[in-house]
């Protein structure tokens, strides 16, 4: 099998088989415990099937090459891009600056598919720093100029630079290895499952809040479940799918849970700010697509540094 793959390993192909499994265990479970339910399909059933369009075509991306799955990850970006500035406050004097805002996200992911580090990682953070505000200033509008060039850097940072990393874990390896799918596959599984558990642990033990004032839900019991979920699977994943060995692969586990976390938190208080229950409705059961990435938004650049900083 992996012959047909040859830039999957048989662990990640035996992994993506256990998810596909997870999610159809899951869809017969709902569907009998609904069963002669009648009026509009549970939120549980519509997260479900979200669930599998997602892992449809993120699955289906990473069998048929590195290229496919970073051409998904920059449309994600975009999308996620355009959610932000469909709900942030943006002049209308700053339509020339979102074009550029726009025009960043082929450039970056090109510099993901070459492997041209350097450029990756100060693309966005130093020129499109200087840009954006430059294009800004030739407008001529001075008037929330201040606020205007923070909320858009700040949301392609966001969405494009910390999402990007991700991207980059394929091209971290040297080519023809193929354990850049077995990291992204498990920074993907970790940021996920983290978010699953958290809540999980929180419906069920969670009593003292931590910042209510930002996310009512959020508690000690849900946060400590998440990264200690977080830090035993992160051994499983690390040593099945990566090089990654047992000390660095504990520290990588506790490290993306309270990223995660926090990213949550981020979003959470964006949408405090703005007055919203979600981002968007793209995601029927999730909301928009922030709100499904702004753990990865934390959790991406974490990742990724540690593993090249230890192993490339």
């Amino acid at each position: 099998m992996s012959e047909t793959f040859p830039h999957l390993t048989p662990g990640v192909l035996f992994v993506l088989g256990l998810i596909v499994a997870g999610l159809a265990g899951a869809t017969i479970f709902v569907r009998l415990k609904e069963r002669g339910r009648a009026g509009e399909p549970s939120e549980l059933r519509l997260r479900i099937r979200t669930w599998w369009w997602m892992v449809g075509v993120l699955v289906a991306a990473l069998l048929i090459s590195r290229t496919a799955m970073i051409v998904l990850l920059a449309f994600v970006s975009f999308l996620a891009l355009k959610e932000y500035f469909t709900i942030a406050e943006t002049r209308r004097a700053d339509r020339a600056v979102l074009f550029w805002a726009y025009l960043a996200i082929p450039v970056q992911y090109l510099f993901v598919g070459i492997a041209w580090y350097g450029m990756f990682i100060i693309f966005v953070p130093v020129y499109m720093f200087l840009v954006l505000p430059a294009v800004m200033v030739l407008n001529g509008e001075t008037r929330g100029f201040l606020r205007a060039a923070g909320s858009i850097h700040w949301g392609l940072m966001t969405t494009v630079f910390a999402v990007s990393h991700a991207a980059y874990l394929l091209a971290v390896p040297p080519p023809g290895d193929a354990n850049g799918a077995g990291l992204l596959v498990t920074l993907l599984i970790l940021t996920e499952v983290n978010d699953v558990a958290q809540y999980v642990f929180g419906k069920r033990f969670g009593h003292r809040k931590i910042v209510p004032n930002v996310s009512p839900n959020k508690t000690w019991a849900g946060f400590l479940g998440g990264v200690g979920t977080t830090a035993v699977l992160s051994v499983v994943l690390c040593l099945a799918l990566t090089p990654v060995e047992l000390p660095i692969a504990l520290l990588i586990g506790v490290l993306l849970g309270i990223a995660g976390f926090v990213g949550d938190l981020t979003v959470s208080a964006v949408k405090r700010d703005l007055d919203l229950k979600d981002t968007g409705s793209i995601l029927p059961g999730h909301g928009g697509i922030l709100d499904r990435i702004d753990s990865l938004t934390f959790t991406a650049p974490l990742f990724f540094h540690i593993v090249r900083y230890f192993y490339y």
